[in-house]
């Protein structure tokens, strides 16, 4: 009688649950955006001190490994911590005194040399005889200057108050994602330098509220994923340097100007897979255009080649290899995750693929295991 009236209390609670989710849809909603905006910096945390922690172990394997001395060994973890923010501080920041210098640069010969393109479109204007057809036309449009004038002051007053507030606006952002970022690397020191402590309480409340069986699958599904998480982000990192290396040796093998900034930053962007290198061909193709507009195009051919062989060659063998993911799947992952996501999708797309198919396959052999055996014939006396 106890048993069913727990399980009574049980079915009704999730009912009242659902029909409250029913009744209430864009007030949960609210209520679970605004907990997601106050927990970010934590959630951000934790994935700032995984990423990390792929370096920070390998560094810590490193750092005198055989010492006996006490020192060295305490010292161990904060010495790996700090050297992991070093590295990973003096790669971001090499890549972009190499790339904004040599953008500020561009960008003012482009607006200083744009009065002296406008003179000689104007001379062109002059000289050609299609200027008084062109004059023509624009007479032909019977345009409203008065009307426009109008128009575009009133917009103009209208839409100041505007300007002003999203100023306003965009800097609130700017100093919520300052401070949100610094709390998320506060987060990530305090998680990395205790990671043990954490893993062993979070390990006994696991053992205490959830049952034995439903714990060793929740944890075998979770040692793949981190198999496959961490094989991803080694090999995205991989791909991202071997396609910087690859566009450097081009670039100076075909006499493109501003070779080594441009290839870092494309490296630096290609860790966004597949679609991430365009980013950095952007600024590429602005950087160069000043320079010569032929060579501009001329790189974005090269970049496009280089593009094709990395998304069809390159990225499915190194990422795909890292994680066993074939590379048809791999593409299948990153189109679907670009569509359902974004950006974050791409990120997430692949290795969450290789997780469920690493599970796929683990349960597939194993299942054909168990029937191949019961299919054998018993043994003869």
């Amino acid at each position: 009688m106890q048993i069913n009236r727990k399980r009574l209390i049980q079915v009704l609670v999730s009912l009242g649950l659902f029909l409250v989710i029913l009744i209430y849809p864009k007030q949960i909603y609210a209520a679970f955006t605004n907990l997601v905006g106050v927990v970010l910096p934590l959630i951000l945390g934790g994935v700032l001190a995984y990423i990390l922690n792929l370096l920070c172990a390998r560094l810590e394997k490193w750092y005198f490994p055989h010492t006996q001395k006490r020192w060295l060994q305490k010292s161990r973890r904060p010495v790996a911590i700090v050297l992991t923010l070093v590295i990973i501080s003096v790669v971001i920041t090499g890549v972009l005194q190499l790339v904004i210098p040599k953008f500020t640069t561009a960008l003012g010969d482009f607006f200083s040399s744009l009065p002296v393109e406008i003179a000689h479109l104007g001379n062109w204007l002059k000289d050609t005889d299609q200027l008084p057809l062109i004059r023509k036309q624009v007479a032909a449009m019977n345009i409203d200057w008065t009307s426009l004038q109008t128009k575009v002051m009133k917009y103009f007053t209208s839409g100041l108050s505007g300007v002003f507030g999203s100023a306003f606006t965009i800097f609130g952002n700017i100093t919520k994602g300052i401070v949100n970022f610094f709390l998320a690397l506060t987060f990530a020191i305090y998680i990395l330098s205790s990671k043990e402590r954490l893993g062993h309480n979070v390990h006994r409340v696991c053992r205490a509220f959830i049952p034995q069986p439903l714990l060793q699958r929740l944890r075998y599904v979770l040692q793949v994923a981190h198999k496959m998480f961490s094989s991803f982000i080694v090999g995205q990192v991989t791909e991202a340097f071997v396609l910087g290396t690859l566009c450097v040796l081009g670039m100076w093998l075909f006499r493109f100007p501003y070779a080594l900034p441009i290839g870092a930053f494309i490296g630096v962007t290609a860790l966004i897979p597949i679609f991430g290198a365009w980013i950095g061909a952007g600024v590429g193709f602005l950087l160069i255009v000043v320079d010569s507009p032929l060579k501009a195009v001329l790189f974005i051919v090269f970049i496009l080649v280089l593009q094709q062989l990395e998304s069809n060659l390159i990225y499915p063998r190194v990422v795909g290899t890292s994680i066993g993911l074939p590379g048809i799947w791999v593409l299948a992952a990153i189109t679907v995750g670009s569509g359902l996501a974004g950006v974050l999708g791409m990120l997430l797309g692949v290795p969450l693929a290789a997780t469920v198919y690493q599970l796929l396959r683990n349960a597939t052999n194993k299942r054909l295991t168990v029937i191949k055996i019961k299919k054998q014939p018993p043994a003869e006396d």
